[in-house]
């Protein structure tokens, strides 16, 4: 069976407004409302979310027009960049660069890009140990954290060159039963789904 990581589409960029609590924009609300009633939707019974805002509004869409409960789990968290708070785009590329470029390494109070990928494998794996192996489940989250994911989850060193492809709303399959990475980022209106060859 398979499992699917989802980061959110656009949002509304407020820095007054903590990072976590940002909603979903206009546009990226089409864009996920454009997906409901695809063919690869419809074998999913579980969608979990991450704790932030995006995340659960995100997943609420989904969840709703499958009629399965919005989950909300705790640790699938985008990395804690509260030690610096909003960043301009250019700055937060750079920081972004920095993040990955270094794994082991705080950058300006940053959460590791190791721990970070410690704490959302750890959380997935948490998700699953209750997850009936034939319920295919949609996981809702964030670029940075689901970058570092399929790292793990394909077996490759933690890099920006596996980071998704800007604008959010993107996504990838993994094998519930090996944890294996199936494909790659994918955005969304073009992902038709995947086969579990396992």
């Amino acid at each position: 069976m398979i499992g699917l990581y989802l980061t959110h589409p656009q949002v509304e960029i407020d820095p007054a407004v903590p990072v976590p609590e940002w909603n979903i924009s206009s546009r990226g609300r089409e864009r996920i409302e454009a997906l409901l009633g695809r063919p690869w939707l419809k074998g999913l019974k579980r969608v979990v979310a991450s704790e932030e805002r995006k995340a659960i509004e995100t997943a609420r869409l989904i969840a709703e027009s499958l009629e399965v409960p919005c989950e909300v789990f705790p640790d699938m968290g985008e990395n804690d960049r509260s030690s610096t708070g909003f960043l301009e785009p250019l700055a937060f590329e750079r920081a972004a660069d920095a993040f990955f470029a270094e794994p082991t390494v705080s950058w300006n109070g940053w959460e590791r890009a190791a721990d970070a990928q410690a704490r959302i494998v750890t959380a997935v794996r948490r998700v699953l140990e209750d997850n009936d192996r034939g319920k295919e489940i949609l996981f809702v989250g964030h670029g940075a954290v689901g970058t570092l994911l399929k790292c793990h989850l394909g077996q490759r060193p933690i890099s920006r060159a596996e980071d998704q492809p800007a604008g959010g709303g993107n996504i990838y399959a993994f094998s519930l039963a090996g944890l294996r990475l199936l494909c790659d980022w994918t955005p969304v209106e073009r992902f038709e789904g995947v086969r579990d060859g396992s």
